[in-house]
C-alpha cells in the first residue's frame, strides 16, 4: 500500500534526473480552468475599478478624481456588490481562458523542449507568446469585449442591458459577431505580451530556486513570490496596450479608426501618461491574479499527476 508521498515520488521519478516533466494538456485544460475560476473571484473588484478609470479618462466631465474618488462613489451608489458588476461577462470567459492559456502553452512546450525535458529562452518566450495569442483569439477579445461595453452600458443615465446574456444578444443583433471581437489586434498585441513575459519571468525565477535541477519542487511561498514578480514585469510591460484595448472595445469605438489611430488619439490628447491610466489598480490586482493562478495550477497539476496518471 502507497501512501500519498510515495505516489508523489514515483512520479518525479518518472522524468529524467534534472529534468521536468512534460506535462499532460489535458491536466492543463482542468488545472487552469480551475485556477482561473478561483482568481477571478477574487481580483474582479480592482478590475471594475481599472476599467472604470480608463474610460472616465475620455469623458467630456470625468466623475472621478481618482481610485478613492471611485471606490467611494461606487460603494455610496451601488453598495459591495457594485464592485461586482459585470462580474458575470468575465467569470463566463476566466475558467475557458485560463484553460485555453495554459493547454496552449504545455502543448508548446512538449514540441519545443529538448531531449532533457528543457526550453531555451528563446522557445520559452514563444510558449508564452503562443498561449497568448491563442488565448486572445478564442476567449479574451470576445469576452473583454463584452465586459467592457457591459461596464460601460451599466454607467449610462438609461442602462439598455439587462445582464449577460442579454448584453451578447444585444451586441450580435446590433453589429452582428464582428460587434464582440472589437480591438482585436490589440488584444492579441497585448495578450501575446502578456504571456511571453509572464512564463518567461516565472520560469526563469522558478528555475533560480531549483537550483539546475528542473524536477525540484519549490514550494507553495516561492511559486507565489515567483508569480507576483511576472505579474509585475507584465503589467510594466504592456499597460500602454491594456488602455489602447480597453477604448476599442468601449461603447466609443466608432471614434477610432483602428488600433494604430486609437493610440495616436491617447497620446495626442493625454501625452504619454494617458497609456498608463489605471496602472496601481491593475497593479493590485495583476500582482495577486498572476501569482494566485500560478500557485494554483501548480498544485492542482501535482494533484491531478496523483489521481490521472498518463505515463
Amino acid at each position: 500500500m502507497f501512501s500519498t508521498k510515495d505516489r508523489f515520488r514515483e512520479i518525479r521519478a518518472a522524468a529524467p534526473s534534472g529534468a521536468a516533466r512534460k506535462k499532460h494538456p489535458g491536466k492543463a485544460v482542468l488545472a487552469g480552468g480551475f485556477a482561473g475560476g478561483l482568481e477571478i473571484l477574487c481580483t474582479f473588484p480592482t478590475e471594475y475599478v481599472k476599467t472604470q478609470l480608463q474610460l472616465d479618462s475620455k469623458a467630456v466631465t470625468p466623475r472621478y478624481t481618482g481610485i478613492g474618488d471611485c471606490i467611494k462613489k461606487t460603494f455610496q451608489s451601488h453598495g459591495f456588490f457594485g464592485f461586482y458588476r459585470g462580474l458575470s461577462s468575465l467569470l463566463y470567459g476566466s475558467i475557458p481562458k485560463a484553460s485555453v492559456r495554459f493547454m496552449g502553452y504545455e502543448t508548446l512546450r512538449n514540441k519545443m523542449v529538448d531531449k532533457d525535458g528543457k526550453l531555451t529562452q528563446t522557445r520559452t518566450v514563444l510558449c508564452g507568446l503562443g498561449a497568448g495569442v491563442m488565448e486572445a483569439i478564442v476567449i479574451v477579445c470576445p469576452m473583454e469585449t463584452v465586459k467592457v461595453k457591459f461596464i460601460h452600458d451599466q454607467n449610462q443615465p438609461n442602462p439598455k442591458y439587462r445582464g449577460f446574456f442579454h448584453g451578447v444578444k444585444e451586441i450580435v443583433k446590433q453589429e452582428g459577431i464582428r460587434g464582440t471581437y472589437q480591438g482585436l489586434t490589440a488584444t492579441i498585441l497585448k495578450q501575446g505580451s502578456n504571456q511571453a513575459i509572464r512564463f518567461f519571468v516565472f520560469n526563469n525565477l522558478k528555475s533560480s530556486f531549483q537550483g539546475g535541477d528542473n524536477s525540484k519542487e519549490i514550494g507553495i511561498a516561492r511559486t507565489f513570490l515567483c508569480g507576483g514578480v511576472a505579474g509585475a514585469a507584465s503589467v510594466f510591460g504592456n499597460t500602454p496596450l491594456d488602455v489602447v484595448k480597453t477604448r476599442m472595445q468601449g461603447l466609443d469605438r466608432h471614434l477610432y479608426r483602428n488600433t494604430l489611430h486609437c493610440a495616436q488619439e491617447v497620446l495626442k490628447h493625454d501625452g504619454i501618461k494617458g497609456f498608463y491610466k489605471g496602472t496601481v489598480p491593475r497593479l493590485g490586482r495583476v500582482v495577486f491574479d498572476v501569482a494566485f493562478v500560478f500557485t494554483i495550477y501548480e498544485q492542482t497539476m501535482k494533484l491531478l499527476d496523483y489521481v490521472w496518471k498518463t505515463e
